[in-house]
């Protein structure tokens, strides 16, 4: 929302009286003053008219979750367990999922109240990779890391994948990444092989990894390296 729409919102007085405030420097935004009219507001902002408080500013939240087996990607279910319900932060009801996992996939979930920092991270066009450890029924045959790098054509979307990295790690297990997260991607390219996934597991969202001593259902804040570190993907 623009400021003086704010103001204006807020004291029932038109947007030329506003603007005349704004104008007066008698606004404070963040504790500086605002000279510009049209300047755009959020929820984290703090807006002073005087010494009047007109809004307060939210806490921004940057957060990351291991998401245990059987819990729904969501923020709220009438029937399961939702990542949501494992985080007690207070303004845990202000948080959007950065990305989702189904119910048999574990690992990483990042989570914030940030749709700037967070939009980068779901924009397919950035492309951020996602990586995930795999485990299989079968053998995974040599040749399958070519066929990745290549790409399926799955004919409901009509579309080729994009090339992805498989790194064999034994016979059955292997890192995949990825720059894309169509619906049961993993798994159905591994069908494309003959091969069916029985554990996934994703371990890094661009630059922030899942470290190794948080638990499944445990979470944490970010550190301000990994708030930043998507701003170089």
């Amino acid at each position: 929302m623009k400021l003086d729409r704010l103001l204006a919102k807020h004291d029932s007085i038109g947007r030329s009286q506003a603007r005349s405030l704004i104008l007066a420097g008698r606004v404070r935004v963040d504790g500086e003053v605002a000279r510009r009219f049209d300047q755009e507001i959020d929820r984290f902002a703090a807006v002073e008219l005087d010494a009047d408080l007109i809004q307060s500013s939210s806490r921004k939240l940057y957060l990351m979750l291991n998401k245990p087996l059987g819990v729904v990607s969501a923020t709220r279910d009438a029937e399961h367990l939702t990542v949501i319900d494992l985080i007690t932060d207070p303004d845990r009801h202000s948080l959007h999922l950065v990305g989702r996992l189904d119910r048999s996939t574990s690992g990483l979930i990042l989570l914030t109240n940030d749709g700037r920092w967070s939009k980068p991270l779901m924009n397919p066009a950035t492309k951020v990779p996602k990586v995930y450890l795999v485990e299989t029924v079968a053998p995974i045959p040599a040749h399958a890391a070519a066929k990745f790098r290549a790409g399926f054509h799955f004919a409901t979307e009509d579309i080729v994948t994009r090339p992805a990295e498989l790194e064999l790690l034994s016979d059955r297990q292997a890192r995949l990444t990825l720059v894309e997260g169509r619906y049961h991607q993993i798994k159905r390219m591994f069908h494309r092989i003959g091969n069916r996934v029985v554990k996934l597991h994703r371990e890094r969202i661009g630059s922030i990894t899942l470290p190794a001593d948080l638990a499944p259902g445990e979470w944490r804040a970010l550190t301000p390296s990994e708030m930043s570190g998507h701003a170089t993907l």
